[in-house]
């Protein structure tokens, strides 16, 4: 660490008009690692490096709940960046099995994914700041060789819940007694985000804003390296890669290896200093949606680094070994591994690219996969199979609707048995055998093999037993009409047009997620509903309790077509079907 210090002093002194860049102390104000750093003056220091280095440019991908700003920093050479569209869409091809030429090693380094693990935001400050420039030649030849793509704060409102809590009870000075005020965080604590919500279980689920519009931005990169830097509990040394057993199965070798090299190479830097750091123990790399495992089951390098630290440690804090642990130290430590990778990655970018594309050629040949077709029945559950669809898109992941019918045999997620079938037209075909067969694999597994009983945390997700669907797992290859479809589960029964014309009202039939999203969207709209406390039918359909019911009779702020217009609009958004009623009998 104290080599990569130097390179950046050394640069100050050296490189004409590089004195536009501040550093971090100086544009804030204020030492790095003296205070927590508010997300606004985080984007504001992002702003200024890149407007005054032509190394960095940023990327605003989205806004969260509490409209913070959500980017990204693009770090690499002045001619990558003239050519940095190429390279991207070079790798995605790379990850579609086509052609590519790129070969650019791309790095993808993201921070406070938790947001009382404060330290990750003001370490990338001054990565930022020693790759935009450094005059070091090492340090040249690495942005030359690869893209650096740095996300400063997943998790902004967090990050500022848990920084506005902090400066309302420190002082001016921090005290390190455990047993203060300042090291005791009320709930919620700053780790999830606005909703409350852990955004590193999310990496495959989405149903956060911050995980939807990054998510949307990483399949457009699909990263060769992705590191999630954490904090842990105070008397922890530091952690790194290799990960911990179990490993899920579809890990290839070479994943194993390189983050192996990796992990190496941060030893090299920490020995240097005299450190203390763990690896292959706690945190494991099996349940898909952590920011190293979805990574991983996407071809890349996925890695967790954890610093002692947490809501816990504010600026600075004594362990049980009676050593105080500040902000500076932790903050350095992981500035420290983040330059590190970069080097292993860039030094070994034609290895790196090699084994990135043959990750993605293997799963399109099903190599490993026992299972290479995973069927789910239109027949009483379209609507849910409607919507593993729609996480099938957001994935990149192959589907297609069956065109016929055809006597197979496979393993039943209801059973847990094999058990003969008819996969018939309508139904839903999700083959194992494509370039996105590992996160396949991953989601849809009946039962994830374990080389060791002790795993982190998560340990069941398997798609049809979240959709609650009625699926086969199936050993044969089945042929496809195409590649992808854009078509939608359906058993061949016709639903009725919607006519804004009912006398009645309207029945929703409450069988999913979205009927919520529904109610929302009219309760918004000012309607009045009711809803049904048993089971009933009506019109020859018969609907669930809990059935949502909308008369125009209660609603006579919506007089003529306006009723149904309003009735419609949240119907249409959630792709979801109210029937019209002519009468209350």
């Amino acid at each position: 660490m104290k080599r990569f210090l130097l390179v950046a002093l050394l640069g100050l002194l050296s490189v004409p008009g590089w004195t536009q860049i501040q550093s971090p102390s100086e544009f804030l104000g204020y030492p790095l690692g003296s205070q927590f750093t508010y997300h606004h003056r985080v984007v504001a220091y992002y702003e200024h490096v890149a407007a005054n280095s032509d190394r960095v440019k940023l990327e605003y991908y989205g806004q969260t709940n509490e409209r913070r700003p959500l980017l990204v920093a693009y770090i690499t050479s002045p001619e990558n960046h003239g050519n940095l569209e190429s390279i991207q869409a070079d790798n995605v091809k790379r990850s579609m099995v086509e052609e590519a030429d790129s070969r650019k090693a791309i790095v993808w380094l993201s921070y406070n994914v938790h947001g009382n693990e404060a330290s990750a935001t003001e370490a990338s400050l001054l990565t930022l700041y020693t790759l935009a420039s450094t005059q070091d030649v090492d340090q040249v030849a690495w942005l030359n060789n690869s893209v650096v793509v740095m996300d400063p704060c997943i998790n902004p409102d967090g990050r500022d819940r848990y920084a506005n809590w902090y400066n309302q009870i420190g002082g001016f000075a921090a005290n390190a007694n455990p047993d203060a005020w300042e090291h005791n965080e009320p709930w919620p604590g700053g780790r999830p985000n606005h909703y409350l919500f852990d955004l590193n279980r999310d990496w495959a689920w989405q149903t956060q804003v911050e995980s939807q519009t990054r998510m949307a931005l990483y399949q457009k990169w699909m990263p060769h390296v992705h590191v999630d830097f954490h904090e842990q509990f105070i008397n922890s040394p530091y952690y790194f890669a290799p990960a911990a057993e179990p490993f899920h199965d579809l890990i290839t070798d070479f994943q194993r290896d390189f983050q192996t090299r990796i992990g190496q190479n941060h030893a090299r830097y920490f020995d240097e200093e005299g450190r203390l750091y763990f690896t292959r123990e706690v945190f494991d790399l099996l349940y898909p949606s952590y920011g190293d495992t979805y990574p991983t089951f996407n071809g890349s390098i996925g890695m967790t680094y954890e610093q002692a630290g947490h809501g816990m440690a504010g600026l600075s804090i004594d362990n049980e070994g009676k050593d105080t642990l500040t902000l500076l130290e932790r903050l350095t430590h992981h500035h420290t591994t983040g330059l590190s990778t970069i080097e292993v990655s860039s030094k070994n970018a034609d290895e790196l690219i090699d084994n990135f594309g043959k990750f993605f050629q293997d799963q399109a040949k099903g190599v490993g996969s026992k299972y290479k077709t995973y069927v789910v029945p239109a027949k009483d559950q379209m609507t849910k199979g409607n919507a593993l669809i729609d996480f099938l898109k957001i994935h990149n992941i192959d589907y297609w609707i069956a065109t016929g019918n055809k006597n197979v045999e496979g393993f039943s997620y209801r059973t847990n048995r094999n058990e003969k079938f008819t996969v018939r037209e309508g139904d839903l075909i999700v083959p194992a055998n494509q370039p996105r067969g590992g996160l396949v694999r991953a989601l849809f597994e009946p039962n994830t093999q374990l080389s060791t009983p002790i795993t982190y945390d998560i340990t069941a997700w398997s798609l049809p037993y979240v959709y609650g669907l009625n699926a086969y797992a199936v050993e044969s290859t089945m042929s496809a009409p195409g590649t992808r479809q854009n078509k939608r589960m359906s058993t061949g029964v016709e639903v009725p047009p919607f006519n804004p014309d009912a006398p009645y009202g309207y029945i929703l039939a409450w069988e999913d997620l979205r009927d919520a999203q529904v109610l929302a969207g009219w309760l918004n709209a000012g309607l009045q509903v009711r809803f049904s406390e048993m089971a009933f039918t009506q019109g020859g359909y018969d609907y669930p309790a809990g059935s949502i019911i909308v008369l125009r009779s209660d609603n006579p702020d919506f007089p003529g077509d306006a009723f149904g217009m309003a009735v419609q609009k949240p119907l249409k958004e959630h792709r979801r079907v109210a029937r019209e009623t002519k009468t209350g009998w």
